[in-house]
């Protein structure tokens, strides 16, 4: 949501609409927090084929733009934008938290870049929990009460051939019902890809968190209605496109996983190294939260789904016991 109301943000602010609906997809699909999960969940084959595939759907979506947007749709785009109309996340884009003093190391080990780094965690978290939880929930309702066999049948796991194309153009009409985005719709793609979707249909599933219809009636605000339907059919093609090249170009390499074994969740507790590492990142969360509470943060977080005029700009306040 912060990376649609950034990419509006952009636009109102005179940026390309091409450039900034480019911004919005890269900033979504070639972050590092997608491929970790991807990776623990999917496997390496599917974060590399995300990526390389998000490449490829931003590409196709500038040249679809550069071919069939007409500037009149974008000029009525702009006069919605100069509206103001709020979606979400609009104060969570706009906010800058950033320390420019000293080096890199410094910045990071210094007071003030640790209640920076405190207040995007905390932030962050409260942007994407809805999804994540929300993932989660659906994933292991849809594992435990959906019959693999219906899987199976709807996505024509006995047609390989036409399960290839099927895949990409289903994927994205899955996760527009689902109501999942960000991080939280790739544990409903493991689901997916265990119950028999292809390996482009994975992607482009992941792909389509930008026209869940949440997201699409932030869309109809912020650009109008025409500029909405113009945004879900040049997204769904831009999507479906780049998933079925990226399944076929990992055909023919021969990188396509032949099992279904994606991990949605663990069936037990037990003790090994995820264990232990989910003590280190939880006393790790707590700190920074911990830090967030002190320094100011409740009060950001309450801005955080405001627009930024709202309270004359979104900067990182400037705190007295900031420096400890």
């Amino acid at each position: 949501y912060a990376a649609v109301a950034l990419a509006r943000s952009m636009f109102r602010k005179g940026a390309n609409f091409t450039a900034a609906i480019a911004f919005e997809f890269a900033s979504t699909n070639l972050v590092a927090e997608l491929s970790i999960i991807m990776v623990l969940l999917l496997g390496w084959p599917f974060a590399t084929a995300e990526f390389l595939g998000g490449l490829l759907m931003v590409m196709i979506l500038a040249l679809f733009f550069r071919a069939f947007l007409p500037p009149q749709l974008v000029e009525e785009a702009r006069r919605q934008a100069e509206r103001g109309l709020v979606g979400s996340m609009e104060g969570h884009a706009e906010m800058d938290m950033s320390v420019t003093e000293g080096t890199l190391v410094e910045r990071i080990f210094s007071g003030r870049g640790f209640t920076a780094i405190s207040h995007y965690f905390v932030m962050d978290w409260a942007a994407v929990w809805r999804d994540v939880a929300g993932g989660l929930l659906i994933a292991g309702a849809l594992a435990a009460w959906v019959p693999e066999r219906f899987w199976q049948s709807f996505f024509l796991v006995k047609h390989p051939i036409i399960a290839t194309v099927w895949g990409p153009v289903v994927g994205p009409v899955v996760a527009m019902l689902s109501f999942v985005c960000s991080i939280g719709n790739v544990p409903l793609a493991a689901v997916l890809w265990n119950g028999g979707i292809s390996f482009g249909g994975v992607i482009s599933f992941i792909f389509a968190d930008l026209i869940v219809l949440p997201i699409l009636n932030i869309y109809r605000k912020y650009y109008a209605g025409r500029m909405t339907l113009f945004l879900l059919v040049s997204s769904y093609v831009a999507m479906a496109l780049a998933g079925l090249i990226v399944e076929l170009l990992f055909l023919a390499a021969g990188l396509v996983p032949s099992e279904r074994q994606a991990i949605v969740l663990e069936p037990h507790v037990t003790l090994n190294y995820t264990t232990v590492l989910n003590i280190v990142f939880l006393v790790l969360a707590a700190t920074l939260v911990y830090r967030f509470l002190r320094t100011g943060g409740p009060a950001m977080l309450r801005m955080m789904g405001q627009p930024a005029g709202h309270h004359g700009g979104m900067v990182h306040p400037k705190h007295p016991h900031q420096h400890g």
